[in-house]
């Protein structure tokens, strides 16, 4: 098949979350299938930087790959409004040569363009939401207002909706999407080598924190919605009974550090906590590796990171605050109130417990290996693809 996923940023920008980490995956995998793969994407690095390549197509693991340029890189990072006009000429000009579209992130230009041009030339065509099928959290009137214009005929033209979760496709129904519409196909992570425990301690070597300290490890965007004020609070607690250990947070400025920093002050635990920006992927891993726990309070969707963290043998913890991942209680981690102090419970229960600790890690590992790799989801997409185009 000849096959376009339609996606506002694409690797190497990896500060703009976990879809375009979805969309190189899930491309990569149907090349090996043997399938014809291009990317529609935008030009946006991170939010000082455009990607610039020589060579236009670029390819990638045998991906094809436009990059279109944004009219804004400031819009791009700091409100995740992509436009790049360009998208609108090459889908005109070249849509009808492929056999579906499968588009991301549905609330953009990109996505706009995509249906129309679909719709045009009667191209069948996936959408993909990664958590983002209700208007909640941030901007939510004006994301009211463009579902009113475009959304809700983006979602009712589509050929098939992936939902990443239960919660999700429930979401997609009350958006009035038709059930059998709908299939849910989790997230996967690549079994690679740089998730081998070969570089236990890095992490701590690096940033100067003690071998006997244990680590409460956060990554994700800096952003209100994630919970992460609960978090720190939570350690505020914790701190009042364990001594030896470190809250470390990574991850891009989207709109809270700065109110992660007055409560840090608050709480007078600058010195407990490690803030850092941004890191490398091996440096990521080294963090997953050094953790003790993985705790991200709240989210939507199908985080990669609870992936990873489990694929580097480190313990969840999350909140029944977020979409329903019934996976993860009991099993590899914990799903308690959004409530520090049952958050406090939990967390001082994983580090005060060795055996407990070690059974999460190993029952998460196996779920990797047995649930959530690639090959066995993107065949789950590829059986969808050739429904539709039966």
């Amino acid at each position: 098949m000849k096959i376009l996923q339609i996606v506002s940023s694409f690797p190497p920008a990896y500060s703009y979350g976990g879809a375009l980490q979805v969309a190189y995956n899930i491309s990569k995998e149907l090349v090996r299938l043997g399938h014809q793969v291009t990317v529609y994407s935008t030009d946006v690095l991170d939010r000082d930087h455009r990607y610039n390549h020589i060579d236009y197509p670029e390819y990638l693991d045998g991906i094809r790959i436009y990059r279109f340029k944004n009219i804004s890189n400031r819009l791009a990072s700091l409100y995740h409004i992509s436009c790049a006009p360009g998208i609108a000429y090459a889908l005109n000009r070249d849509s009808k040569n492929y056999d579906l579209l499968h588009c991301h992130e549905y609330r953009s230009f990109e996505a706009i363009m995509m249906h129309h041009y679909a719709k045009k030339y009667c191209i069948p065509y996936i959408v993909q939401a990664h958590g983002a099928v209700l208007p909640v959290f941030g901007k939510q009137w004006l994301k009211k207002i463009f579902d009113a214009i475009w959304g809700n005929n983006i979602l009712k033209d589509a050929s098939k909706l992936i939902a990443l979760t239960k919660t999700e496709a429930e979401q997609y129904q009350i958006r009035g999407v038709p059930e059998n519409k709908i299939v849910i196909i989790p997230n996967g992570i690549d079994k690679l080598p740089h998730y081998e425990p070969d570089a236990k301690g890095m992490f701590k070597r690096l940033y100067d924190i003690p071998s006997n300290f244990q680590v409460i490890l956060y990554l994700g965007r800096l952003h209100k919605s994630k919970g992460i004020d609960l978090l720190i609070e939570s350690f505020a607690e914790t701190k009042k009974t364990l001594q030896n250990v470190k809250l470390v947070i990574i991850g891009p400025d989207d709109g809270f550090k700065d109110t992660l920093i007055h409560l840090i002050d608050r709480y007078q635990i600058k010195k407990d906590v490690l803030l850092l920006n941004f890191i490398s992927e091996n440096e990521k891993f080294s963090a997953f590796f050094d953790a003790d726990v993985f705790v991200t309070p709240r989210f939507s969707g199908f985080p990669i990171t609870f992936l990873e963290a489990c694929a580097c043998g480190t313990p969840i913890i999350t909140t029944t605050n977020g979409d329903d991942l019934g996976w993860i209680d009991n099993n590899v981690g914990f799903v308690v109130d959004y409530d520090k102090y049952q958050l406090h419970d939990k967390i001082n229960e994983i580090l005060t417990n060795e055996s407990l600790k070690k059974k999460f890690g190993d029952e998460g590992k196996k779920l990797i290996i047995d649930r959530f790799n690639w090959v066995k989801i993107v065949s789950d997409i590829e059986r969808t693809y050739e429904k539709i185009s039966e």
